[in-house]
């Protein structure tokens, strides 16, 4: 059975914009404040000496998200009712940030839309079981703890390979095809672990880059 997530990229290999690509960074910042970036929390919490972030992982959407999840989970666990208004949000933000986070990581050059609108990096979300596993949602962050740890290689590997394509994109005008298809991969895993999360689905994520 194919997983319940399913993240989809147009692939972009040839003829990329370097002028973008030079300034993405900052060109991205206005969704990073929105819906965060990858890694980019582990800075902040370097930063401050009481350990904690501003939401940069996350965003201001994603904080949201994942502060409500905190109500479904209650409402899960003892009701087994994931409100609808609550999982509607929750899309929504995975929408949007699997369009700031394709064009974040250079796998598009098409500026990504502020909310909802077509862009060529799409995610969609079969709604899970119902009854809801109730058990697993109770012990979802335990249960998760190895995708947290098996995402941190990961997401390093993909930064270590990010600076390789900016540079080779910068100087060539094309994407690697191998580096493309891993980027993509990383934010597949990334997705689908924060979906999990999200308590937007109950199966849990595979270990896998497809």
């Amino acid at each position: 059975m194919p997983y319940p997530v399913t993240v989809a990229v147009d692939r972009a290999l040839a003829n990329r914009n370097r002028l973008t690509t030079a300034f993405r960074l900052i060109l991205a910042i206005p969704h990073v404040i929105v819906v965060g970036g990858i890694g980019i929390g582990f800075t902040a919490r370097g930063g401050h000496a009481d350990g904690t972030t501003v939401g940069s992982e996350t965003g201001i959407l994603g904080g949201a998200a994942f502060v409500l999840a905190i109500v479904s989970w209650f409402t899960i666990v003892f009701a087994g009712n994931h409100i609808d208004g609550i999982r509607r949000f929750s899309r929504f933000y995975l929408r949007w940030r699997v369009r700031a986070l394709a064009y974040l990581m250079l796998l598009e050059d098409a500026y990504p839309p502020f909310g909802d609108a077509a862009y060529p990096a799409s995610i969609a979300l079969t709604d899970p079981a119902r009854p809801r596993d109730r058990l697993t949602v109770a012990f979802r962050l335990i249960l998760a703890i190895p995708q947290f740890i098996a995402l941190f290689f990961v997401l390093f590997a993909w930064w270590i390979t990010a600076v390789v394509s900016w540079f080779v994109i910068l100087f060539t005008g094309a994407y690697p095809q191998g580096l493309y298809d891993f980027g993509v991969g990383g934010l597949r895993w990334l997705l689908r672990v924060e979906a999990y999360m999200l308590l937007l689905v109950d199966d849990y994520p595979p270990f896998s880059l497809h």
